[in-house]
C-alpha cells in the first residue's frame, strides 16, 4: 500500500463506513410509519446473523425481532487456529446469547430450521410451529462439497479432520499434532476460491509450525494449494522464512498442489506427479453455501447465493436476504468481519424496505488479521462500493502488510481486535 500507512488506511475506512451506518439510523428514527407490526427473522446465529439482529433493534426500537439458531453457543472459527496450536483455551470460543436476547429484546427460539416456505413467508423448524416473517435475513454458513475430492467424505473426516468449523474437529486435530513424532510431516491441503476465510490455511501452517518448532523442532508442514497464489502470500512466505526457516513448503497447484484422491487410513494424498504421506493431514474441503440455503432455493449453480449487495436481497427469492459466508459479495471475501459488516447493511436496508424506502447505496469494510505466531500478526484490508449499473461491488481501495512491516505491533492491534469484536457482535 502506499501513500498513507495501514492505520490511517483503516481509520479512513472505518470512518466512512461506521460513519455511513449512523446517518441511515438516523434517518430510520424519523420513519414516519414505524415497523411496530414488522417481523423480521433471522436465521442463524454466527457474526452475521447476531449483528444483524442486534442493529435491527438499534436502527428501529420497535420492529419485532426473532433469532432462530439451533445451538444455544455459538463456537467462534476466528481464534480456532490458536486453540488448534495451543495458544487459546478452546472453551474461549464459546460465546452465548444471553446478553444480545436480554439488552436488545430479541425473541430468540432455539431450534433446527429445516426449510422456508417463501409462499407463506415462514421457517419451518424440526420440532415447533413454524415462525412467520415479513422480511426474512438468512445467515447459513458454509458446508462442504463431499464429493469433491476421491476418498474423502464426512466420515473420512473423523480420521483425516478439516477442523474449518470450530467444535469437535478442531479438537480432533489439536490430539494430533500433541501426538505427532519429532520428524513427522504435518499436510494441510486447501481447496480452489470461494471458501471461509482465505488466508486461514496459511495462518494454520505458520501456528502449527510455531507448535512443531517449540515441541517436535524436526518436524515438518507441507501445503498442498488448489491455487497458484494466496492472500497475503509475499508477508505469509517472508515471515515463514524469518520464523521458520525450512519448516513450511507451500506446492502451488502449478507444481503438484492440486489433489487427485486421498487414502485416509493411510492418510496419503494422490496429485497428478505423485504421493505425500503425512503424519497428520489436515483436508480443507471445497466448500458450499449452508445445507438450508440450497434447500431453500436460494443457491445457483455455484453452490453460493446470488444477492442484490444493496440490500443483500436474494435475486432468486424475494423477501429474503443471505449474508455472510453463504452470500456472493465478491470481490468481498468470506471473513467473519465482512459478514459483521453485511449484516450491518443489510438490517438497514431490510427496514428501509419495510418503510417503503429504496436504500442507500452502501460502502463496507473488511478486515483480515493472521498470525504468524504469537507476537507476529500481517493483515489485509479493503473498502468496497456499491455499482447501480450492474448491481455489484466494487473495490474502492485495499492494503495489506508488506514484508518488513511491523509485526509485533500487528498482532497487538489482532488481539485487540478479536476481543473488541466478540464483545462488538455479542454483548
Amino acid at each position: 500500500m502506499t501513500g498513507v500507512t495501514r492505520r490511517q488506511f483503516l481509520a479512513s475506512a472505518a470512518a466512512t463506513g461506521f460513519l455511513g451506518l449512523a446517518g441511515c439510523a438516523g434517518r430510520r428514527l424519523r420513519h414516519a410509519k414505524p415497523n411496530a407490526n414488522a417481523r423480521v427473522v433471522v436465521l442463524g446465529g454466527g457474526f452475521g446473523g447476531a449483528t444483524a439482529a442486534k442493529h435491527l433493534r438499534l436502527f428501529d426500537p420497535l420492529v419485532k425481532i426473532t433469532l432462530i439458531e439451533r445451538h444455544k453457543v455459538y463456537l467462534s472459527c476466528p481464534g480456532s487456529n490458536e486453540a488448534i496450536a495451543g495458544l487459546r483455551r478452546a472453551r474461549a470460543l464459546r460465546h452465548n446469547y444471553k446478553e444480545l436476547v436480554g439488552n436488545y429484546g430479541i425473541d430468540l427460539v432455539t431450534a433446527e430450521a429445516i426449510g422456508i416456505d417463501l409462499r407463506q413467508k415462514a421457517v419451518n423448524l424440526a420440532d415447533g410451529p413454524s415462525v412467520p416473517y415479513d422480511r426474512l435475513i438468512v445467515a447459513p454458513g458454509i458446508d462442504f462439497r463431499w464429493d469433491a475430492i476421491p476418498g474423502y467424505d464426512e466420515a473420512a473426516s473423523e480420521i483425516v479432520p478439516h477442523a474449518w468449523k470450530a467444535g469437535h474437529q478442531m479438537t480432533v486435530l489439536r490430539r494430533q499434532l500433541r501426538a505427532i513424532k519429532n520428524g513427522g510431516v504435518v499436510i494441510i491441503t486447501v481447496p480452489e476460491n470461494p471458501y471461509r476465510c482465505p488466508p486461514g490455511p496459511y495462518e494454520r501452517a505458520s501456528l502449527i509450525a510455531h507448535f512443531l518448532s517449540q515441541n517436535k523442532p524436526r518436524s515438518k508442514v507441507l501445503i498442498l494449494d488448489a491455487k497458484t497464489a494466496f492472500s497475503k502470500q509475499a508477508a505469509f512466505q517472508q515471515g515463514w522464512k524469518e520464523l521458520y526457516p525450512g519448516m513450511i513448503e507451500w506446492i502451488s497447484a502449478e507444481k503438484q498442489g492440486r489433489i487427485d484422491s486421498i487414502e485416509p487410513a493411510r492418510r496419503i494424498v494422490h496429485t497428478e506427479f505423485g504421493q505425500h504421506r503425512a503424519a497428520v493431514l489436515n483436508v480443507i474441503p471445497p466448500q458450499k453455501a449452508g445445507r438450508l440455503a440450497e434447500l431453500a432455493g436460494l443457491t445457483d449453480a455455484s453452490g453460493w447465493c446470488p444477492v442484490n449487495p444493496l440490500s443483500f436481497e436474494s435475486t432468486l427469492a424475494p423477501g429474503v436476504h443471505v449474508i455472510g459466508d453463504a452470500c456472493i459479495a465478491t470481490p468481498m471475501p468470506k471473513s467473519a468481519f465482512a459478514a459483521n459488516a453485511q449484516a450491518k447493511v443489510c438490517a438497514g436496508a431490510v427496514l428501509d424496505q419495510l418503510a417503503g424506502i429504496e436504500p442507500e447505496a452502501p460502502t463496507l469494510i473488511n478486515n483480515c488479521y493472521s498470525l504468524l505466531g504469537p507476537d507476529d500478526a500481517i493483515s489485509v484490508s479493503g473498502v468496497y462500493g456499491y455499482s447501480k449499473s450492474d448491481r455489484t461491488l466494487t473495490a474502492l481501495s485495499a492494503g495489506e502488510s508488506q514484508p518488513g512491516s511491523n509485526r509485533r505491533r500487528e498482532a497487538q492491534d489482532a488481539h485487540s481486535w478479536y476481543e473488541l469484536f466478540m464483545r462488538e457482535v455479542f454483548n
